[in-house]
This record gives structure tokens, C-alpha cells and sequence, in this order.
């Protein structure tokens, strides 16, 4: 039996309610393991390349770093606009249309086009514009724009990935999506070792190659992805190859959930990105703590993530199957393992604060610096779990606006001038801009939790 039908058991005839309980937590473990392996998949390829790069030439890294910085929000907020696909895809199985599944792909795969396309052609055009006026050094905005121009070559590709990826993860199909990853990996890292340094008689290449290894191993991706689909012994019954018919409802609630999506990434990329800035006016040590604070917590974040991404299929199906009941497991069951996520990771972390500080660098003030931020940071893991896949929970089941006003008060209103009171203005430093992020972190999961508590209370009455 495959994964998209291992949870579609809603009758009264079915199992008892001890083992729904069992069975869906069996089935939310069982999803989120290849997404998280899918999620570290994608930091490795990005660390894959500024080690490479970093080894050839640390002037060359800066160019790789300052190039991939403008794409690296444009694909943030692209995942999140494609997060449509896992939903309604999900939401099909529940309601026992696998049929419809391949219109969801279908629209995905048009639609991550023209956003690929259209996110390829602003950057093109602005990004150079955009480093030349950023106070840089002529040099590096120069050699920073080449780079990123063919980073921006690789947009359409990724976002057509993206939906590919999403729509199998919404079968609950996630393997196909990470082992792919991987595979990209070891596309990613060979074209570094060839072109970076210019092995085979080619010219050193140096951060150009690690973005043309960037665009090799995302096209690898979204060729393998789109192939396999076509392989499946049962697209043809899920509708793969039968031109998606026009259905305006469906298309406009596919596009909803991706907007509320993409705008929280947005909302929490920049608010970040504001904290690395205050953090530059502390000075060269405080950069370099909060990088490594941040890095660990960007691990720490993709268990989570592959929690929500569970959660988010989970409820969709018994969302799409009209089960209140089915919705409120799948949460309590998700909101739990993410909990116990954040507060064994914290207990797990915070005796080796200094060791991990001292894997990244062996400069002491920075070690110091970093491992206090990272005990505090021990305090936000599992209200970030929560959060994260409350979020997710309540798109699967309909409610789209709340989530993005939620992360666009917690991080943009609440997050980012608390940082800077009490980082710069108390002189906290470091542990100011991580009190401020557990503050933010605290709230949010608060505010979600409670509507996805009151719109369970509201199913029940109405049943």
C-alpha cells in the first residue's frame, strides 16, 4: 500500500480510536523523516559550495556569497508560493479524488514557470543595479553581479522542482524528493571540484563555477523529479497526463495557500536578514557569533520543517475527507512531537553550547560570544517548532491570512524593534537580538495554536 492511501481510513468501521491515534503518528514520523533529510539535503549543497569556493579563494567566496544573498530570498519566498501543490494535493486524496492529483501537478508545474521566469527576469535586470548601489567595493560588486546573474539562470528550475517535490510530499510520496536531493548533491559538488578551481584543463573558475554547479544540480533536480513522476505505475490513474481542466475555485485556493506561504517567508527573511544588520553594527565579533547561532539554529529549524510539512498532508487529507475530528489528531499528535522535538534538541544542546561554538571557529571572544546566544537560543527551539507547524496545520485546513498577520506581527512588528532596543540601545549585544527572537518565537506559536484551538472548538459545535 502506498503512501497516499495509508491514511485515508475515516469510516466508523475502521480502526479503534487508540490506533487511529497510532497510525497517524506512525504515518506523520514516517513522512517527515525524508523531508527533513530532503531540507538538510539543500543546506549541504549551499555549504558544499562556499567550502569549495572558500578553499580556492576567500575574495572569490565574498563574490559567491554577495551574488547568492538577493536569489537566496527570491527562493524562499518561491517555496512558499508553491506549497500550494502540497496542500490540495493532499486535500485530494482525503476526499478520495486521486484523479484530481495530476491537475494540482499540472497547475504547479505552469505556474512555478512563470514565477521562476518572472523572478529570473527582475533579478536579472535589478540585481546588478541593486549591488552597485549597496555601498560596496567596485570590484566586488562587479565580480557579485556576474555571480549572481547565473544564479538567477537556475530560478526556473528550482521552482519547478519545488512543485514537483511538493506534489509527491501531498501523495505522501516524500523518498523520491530527498534521494533526488542527494543525487543533486553529488551533481552539485562534482561541478565544483571541476570548475571552481578549473580541473581537466578548463579555466579556474572560482564562484562562477560554484553558481554553475548551483543552476547543473538544480536542472538535475527538476529533470529527475519530473521523470520519475512520468515512470509512476499509477500517473496515469492520478491523472498525470490528462490536461488539467479549468477550475477557477481550485486554482484560486491553490494560489491562496502558496500567497500566505510565501508572504510569511518573507515577513521572516527579512526580519533575520534586519538582525544580521544589527549585529553588523556590533562589530566584527558579534557578526561572527551571531552567524554561528543563527547556522546552528537553521539545523535545528529543518526537523521542524519536515514536521510541518507532515502536518500539513495529514490534515489536508482529513480536511479534504471532511473529518473534524481526523484534523484535530493530526494537530495534537504534530504540535506534540514538535514539542518534545524542541525540548530534547534544547537539553541535548545546551551542555556543548561551547563545544559547537568551537567547531566553527577557535577565536575565543567569538566562542563566548556564540555559546551564550546558543544557551539562550536552547529557550526558543521548541516554541519555533510549535510554531512552524501550527502554520502549517492551519493552511492545510483552510486558514491562510491568519498565519502570514501572525508572522508579520511576530517578526517584522514585535521581533525586529526589540532586537534593536535591546541590543543596541540596553547594549545587550548578541543575547539582545536572541532574546528578542524567543520573544517573537513565544508569540507566535501562542497566537497559532489558540486559532487552530478555537477553529477545531468551532468544527465540533457545527458537528
Amino acid at each position: 500500500m502506498d503512501g497516499s492511501q495509508t491514511s485515508i481510513r475515516h469510516s466508523a468501521s475502521g480502526p479503534k480510536p487508540r490506533n487511529l491515534w497510532r497510525r497517524d503518528l506512525d504515518d506523520l514520523l514516517r513522512l517527515a523523516a525524508p523531508v527533513v533529510g530532503a531540507r538538510l539535503g539543500i543546506m549541504t549543497m549551499g555549504l558544499s559550495d562556499s567550502i569549495v569556493v572558500g578553499r580556492f579563494s576567500a575574495r572569490e567566496l565574498g563574490y559567491h556569497a554577495l551574488g547568492w544573498a538577493p536569489t537566496a530570498i527570491v527562493v524562499t519566498m518561491l517555496v512558499g508560493l508553491l506549497t500550494g501543490a502540497q496542500v490540495m494535493t493532499a486535500r485530494a486524496i482525503g476526499e478520495g479524488r486521486p484523479e484530481v492529483a495530476g491537475a494540482v501537478l499540472r497547475r504547479a508545474i505552469v505556474y512555478a514557470f512563470w514565477v521562476g521566469l518572472a523572478a529570473t527576469g527582475v533579478l536579472f535586470v535589478l540585481g546588478p543595479i541593486g549591488l552597485a548601489h549597496a555601498g560596496l567595493q567596485p570590484d566586488l560588486a562587479r565580480g557579485a553581479s556576474r555571480v549572481l546573474l547565473v544564479f538567477t539562470l537556475s530560478l526556473v528550475p528550482y521552482a519547478v522542482s519545488c512543485a514537483a517535490a511538493f506534489w509527491l510530499e501531498g501523495l505522501g510520496r516524500p523518498q523520491p524528493g530527498m534521494w533526488m536531493m542527494w543525487g543533486a548533491n553529488v551533481v552539485n559538488l562534482a561541478v565544483d571540484l571541476v570548475l571552481v578551481p578549473g580541473r581537466f584543463g578548463l579555466h579556474p573558475m572560482g564562484a562562477l563555477g560554484g553558481a554553475w554547479a548551483t543552476c547543473f544540480a538544480r536542472t538535475f533536480l527538476a529533470l529527475g523529479l519530473l521523470i520519475f513522476i512520468a515512470g509512476m505505475k499509477d500517473a496515469r490513474r492520478l491523472g498525470v497526463f490528462d490536461r488539467a481542466p479549468r477550475d477557477r475555485p481550485a486554482e484560486i485556493e491553490q494560489r491562496r495557500v502558496g500567497y500566505g506561504a510565501g508572504a510569511s517567508n518573507v515577513f521572516e527573511v527579512t526580519a533575520f536578514n534586519s538582525l544580521n544588520l544589527f549585529a553588523g553594527w556590533m562589530g566584527g565579533f558579534a557578526v561572527a557569533a551571531w552567524s554561528v547561532t543563527i547556522n546552528v539554529a537553521a539545523i535545528v529549524f529543518m526537523v521542524p520543517l519536515g514536521l510541518g510539512t507532515a502536518t500539513a498532508v495529514l490534515v489536508g487529507r482529513a480536511y479534504g475527507a471532511r473529518d473534524p475530528e481526523g484534523v484535530r489528531r493530526a494537530g495534537v499528535l504534530s504540535f506534540a512531537a514538535s514539542a518534545a522535538f524542541g525540548v530534547l534538541i534544547a537539553l541535548v544542546t545546551l551542555p556543548f553550547v561551547h563545544t559547537i561554538a568551537g567547531f566553527y571557529t577557535v577565536e575565543p571572544t567569538t566562542v563566548a560570544l556564540a555559546a551564550g546566544a546558543m544557551a539562550l537560543g536552547c529557550l526558543f527551539y521548541w516554541p519555533d517548532a510549535l510554531q512552524v507547524v501550527a502554520a502549517q496545520a492551519l493552511r492545510a485546513r483552510g486558514d491562510v491570512l491568519l498565519p502570514s498577520i501572525t508572522h508579520l506581527t511576530s517578526y517584522i512588528v514585535v521581533m525586529m524593534p526589540v532586537a534593536w532596543w535591546l541590543a543596541i540601545k540596553l547594549h545587550m549585544g548578541v543575547n539582545g537580538l536572541m532574546w528578542a527572537v524567543v520573544l517573537a518565537s513565544y508569540l507566535a506559536a501562542a497566537f497559532l495554536l489558540a486559532r487552530f484551538w478555537m477553529l477545531g472548538r468551532r468544527d465540533r459545535l457545527a458537528a
